[in-house]
């Protein structure tokens, strides 16, 4: 049997694990309501979340592409990246917690040679899923960098223009009087 078809028997379970972990990442109070509140209006945080990672574990199972990783992984990123309490490894962490999830819920099979091979090689794509899960946490935070810089910069403008501190240059060429 290949470990694919294993997963994908398991697969609910293992995203209900998956999700445990990712939330366990909150504050006590949080992670309930995250786990308990299945309004999508109500818990947008947790079901983009749960959505994130079951998206992400179907193109781990059928080798989706780069772009196919990006496009379930952004939303899931963006919402810990802007969320201060998150260290860098803290946002991206959950990616590596599958592994754990995996080896927990298939205990017995990893007893097979080529099962564990196998495992092997999705592990090695869980961690790929890793850097390119950082390379978005990156971008999502040069972006909130930008924006506190520019908020920042106009303020001061705006201060310095209301103390009159600020003049338009003139479109005009000064003239030069000749000696």
């Amino acid at each position: 049997m290949r470990l694919e078809d294993l997963l994908e028997r398991e697969k609910t379970q293992l995203i209900k694990k998956w999700f445990e972990e990712l939330i366990s990442t909150y504050p006590p109070d949080t992670s309930r309501f995250l786990k308990h509140q299945k309004d999508a209006f109500a818990n947008p945080v947790g079901q983009t979340s749960l959505n994130g990672l079951e998206n992400l574990l179907d193109i781990l199972l059928k080798n989706g592409g780069h772009d196919s990783v990006v496009s379930c992984l952004d939303p899931v990123i963006r919402i810990r990246a802007v969320q201060t309490m998150f260290t860098p490894s803290q946002v991206v962490g959950f990616i590596f917690s599958l592994k754990k999830v995996i080896r927990e819920k298939l205990t017995k099979e990893l007893g097979e040679i080529e099962i564990l091979k196998q495992l092997h090689e999705f592990e090695l794509k869980i961690d790929e899923i890793g850097l390119i899960a950082f390379d978005i946490f990156m971008d999502c935070r040069e972006k909130i960098y930008d924006i506190k810089a520019n908020e920042e910069r106009n303020k001061i403008y705006k201060a310095f223009a209301r103390a009159g501190l600020v003049a338009e240059i003139s479109e005009k060429e000064p003239e030069l009087n000749a000696l």
